[in-house]
């Protein structure tokens, strides 16, 4: 590795935990999370960026490097068509084989009746939820996996062979991926592991939105114990994937969770009791957790407050950024606030003086990442976001 690259890198990392520290750094850091905005930025399709994880791969490091931004994602494009169809991943919508392959892939929520798991099915879940994954809930997303009791085939065994070897091929490609940010752009690797909420998993995966709101009043004992079941599962996955040097966090995605997807009272009984404790024991083991906070979550951030100082960097979506900063400012860094709406049809004028209220407003005694509010898709325009990045460079010097 080239020396400057080297240096270049450490002074990023330097900067960019600093941030997160909720310190002040040298300078703001730039942190996009950015999906097929890289594909076009780069001259690929979504078919391409989704069919080919290296051109995916590629073309975030293209940005990386063009952009010269700190810290990236490796790829945020996380749908990959060697391992969605290598089991039949009945869930997605992938460019240039269920939709077109100009638009970025689709989660495809199951209708009520046909949830991935039915309604009397909690206890199971319950008892043994590895079991339940594997032996329930698999068959079910898959076109290829049978169901226990069924006849197996050909197409059942060679799935799981298909699948195990796409899951290490592309999982074990991401090491290099990240030695290549740093070497050829002495970019950081954004976040290290992967945490949902045992709710989120309920409602993502498994019952539906629509079948979760149903049995939040009718058995809403078991979903509380499902999520408790769930814990030290999810706990153990964001664990094993973490940082081993404990510098960049752990990535949260908060989905269904808050008002007004629940009422206040299920946010209280169900939804914080079960992730607390693991954001606490993740912090207590060293590491943070980015909490990026889809939608609006303005009306739990008193509750966030609750958690150890600098245990977790809040990312502002669709949220007041400024009623974020007065809340919970002096204990956590935060990110965002950067509309993604402004980056795809505003002017580039308009980037610059929404950069300059946002640093004026939450940055000044730093614990402030730049960031769009949102992951990037490909309708954001170019010279929006080089003015986003060009002007946080020279303005966010501290």
């Amino acid at each position: 590795m080239a020396k400057d690259m080297e240096q270049l890198y450490a002074e990023r990392l330097k900067r960019y935990v600093t941030a997160m520290r909720n310190e002040k750094p040298d300078k703001i850091p730039i942190r996009p999370f950015v999906a097929e905005f890289t594909a076009k930025y780069a001259g690929y399709t979504c078919q391409e960026v989704t069919h080919d994880f290296e051109k995916a791969f590629a073309a975030a490091r293209k940005c990386a490097a063009d952009f010269d931004w700190d810290a990236v994602v490796g790829n945020m494009v996380y749908v990959w068509t060697g391992l969605t169809q290598a089991i039949g991943t009945k869930y997605y919508a992938v460019p240039g084989i269920d939709i077109s392959p100009d638009t970025g892939f689709q989660y495809l929520e199951p209708p009520e009746e046909k949830a991935f798991m039915k309604p009397d099915e909690y206890d199971q879940l319950i008892e043994d939820p590895t079991g339940f994954l594997f032996n329930v809930w698999l068959p079910r997303i898959s076109a290829d996996v049978s169901a226990m009791g069924e006849p197996t085939s050909y197409r059942n065994n060679l799935s799981f062979l298909k699948g195990g070897m796409a899951m290490l091929n592309y999982f074990n490609a991401f090491g290099k991926q990240n030695a290549l940010l740093r070497s050829e752009s002495g970019t950081v690797s954004a976040i290290s592991g992967i945490l949902k909420a045992p709710f989120d998993i309920i409602a993502d995966k498994l019952r539906g939105y629509i079948g979760l709101t149903m049995d939040l009043f009718e058995r809403p004992d078991k979903v509380l114990a499902a999520c408790e079941a769930l814990m030290p599962h999810l706990l153990h996955v964001a664990l094993s994937g973490a940082d081993p040097d404990k510098n960049v966090p752990i990535g949260f995605w908060m989905h269904r969770g808050c008002v007004p997807f629940i009422s206040q009272k299920h946010f209280d009984k169900l939804y914080w009791p079960t992730l607390k404790p693991i954001i606490e024991e993740i912090w207590a083991k060293g590491h943070q957790v980015l909490f990026y906070a889809e939608g609006n979550w303005n009306a739990h951030l008193n509750v966030f407050a609750e958690l150890p100082e600098k245990a977790i960097v809040y990312h502002v979506d669709m949220a007041d950024i400024f009623e974020v900063h007065k809340a919970i400012g002096h204990k956590f860094c935060i990110s965002g606030g950067i509309p993604n709406f402004l980056l795809s049809y505003g002017t580039a004028d308009e980037v610059r003086e929404c950069c300059k209220k946002v640093i004026d407003g939450v940055a000044r005694d730093g614990g402030y990442i730049m960031d769009a509010s949102a992951i990037v898709q490909d309708d954001a325009k170019v010279e929006n976001i080089k003015a986003m990045t060009d002007f946080t460079r020279e303005y966010g010097v501290y």
